[in-house]
C-alpha cells in the first residue's frame, strides 16, 4: 500500500469537491470516530464466535467501514504533516519494546 498515492488520491478528491474547508484536523478525527462507531454497529450484540464468522454481506460492510476509517486517518495526518507510515512503525516498536518478549 502507497500510502503517498493514497493521500494525493484523497487530495484530488477533496479539492475537486471544495471539501478542503471541512478537512481541519478536529473534523477529520470526529468523522474517524463516526466511521469507527459505524464498524462497531455491525458487531453489536454478537457472541464472540459471531464475531469471528461475519456473512459476507456484513463482513463487506466491515470493510468498507475499515476503509472509510483509514482514509479519514490518512487525512488527518497530512493535515497535521504526520507520516502515517513513521507514526504506525514508531508505535508498533513501542509496542514491541514493551510487551514483546
Amino acid at each position: 500500500m502507497n500510502l503517498q498515492e493514497l493521500t494525493e488520491r484523497l487530495h484530488r478528491i477533496r479539492d475537486t469537491n471544495d471539501w478542503r474547508v471541512f478537512h481541519s484536523p478536529k473534523n477529520l478525527a470526529m468523522a474517524a470516530s463516526v466511521e469507527m462507531a459505524e464498524l462497531v454497529e455491525i458487531f453489536q450484540w454478537l457472541t464472540e464466535d459471531q464475531s469471528r464468522r461475519l456473512p459476507a454481506d456484513k463482513l463487506a460492510h466491515a470493510g468498507q467501514e475499515i476503509g472509510d476509517i483509514v482514509l479519514y486517518l490518512l487525512l488527518l495526518c497530512s493535515e497535521l504533516g504526520l507520516d502515517m507510515d513513521e507514526v504506525v512503525r514508531a508505535k508498533l516498536a513501542d509496542s514491541e519494546r514493551r510487551f514483546a518478549k
